[in-house]
């Protein structure tokens, strides 16, 4: 079983993210796995999806509008955004508009290739779960949750900004 950071411990990862082999071809499921699903297979058939004995939740990729899945949030417990490639910087507003915007609660996952150095950056615009790139190592990137002390701009995590926070502590 593959691990993940989550709420800022390495635990175990019980979900299963449902992505196409080198030929196209999608793997089967079984009905008791948790899966994270593309975006565009939970639109087309969320009853089915929502029907499984194990729990089903929703990847989006870059270019994928958050905003297809208002009016959805509550019945899904995971929420993941793909980070194709470390400098495709999509998804950081994709998680900031989940939760600001359309007020998901559920658990908001970065995936792909994602690493240490991007973790604090990915915490403070809501995310709170992370897989980490094969190859980087997970207890390491723990790190990421420290890099800074302090924030000049306002965040979901920490919505007033620098100067209005020092302003009310003088």
């Amino acid at each position: 079983m593959r691990s993940i950071i989550k709420q800022g411990q390495v635990v175990a990862d019980s979900w299963s993210v449902l992505r196409p082999d080198e030929e196209g071809v999608w793997p089967a499921v079984a009905d008791d796995v948790d899966v994270i699903v593309p975006l565009s297979m939970w639109l087309s058939d969320k009853a089915a999806w929502q029907e499984r004995a194990g729990k089903t939740g929703v990847w989006l990729a870059p270019d994928d509008d958050p905003a297809a899945l208002a009016g959805q949030l509550t019945g899904l417990p995971l929420i993941a955004v793909d980070f194709p490639a470390f400098t495709d910087g999509r998804g950081y507003s994709i998680g900031r508009l989940l939760r600001e915007r359309y007020g998901y609660q559920g658990e908001l996952r970065a995936l792909g290739d994602v690493w240490s150095d991007l973790l604090h950056y990915l915490w403070q615009v809501g995310f709170d779960a992370f897989e980490i790139k094969d190859g980087k190592g997970i207890d390491s990137a723990l790190n990421g949750y420290h890099t800074f002390t302090e924030r000049y701009q306002a965040t979901h995590r920490e919505p007033v900004p620098l100067f209005r926070r020092r302003v009310t502590l003088v």
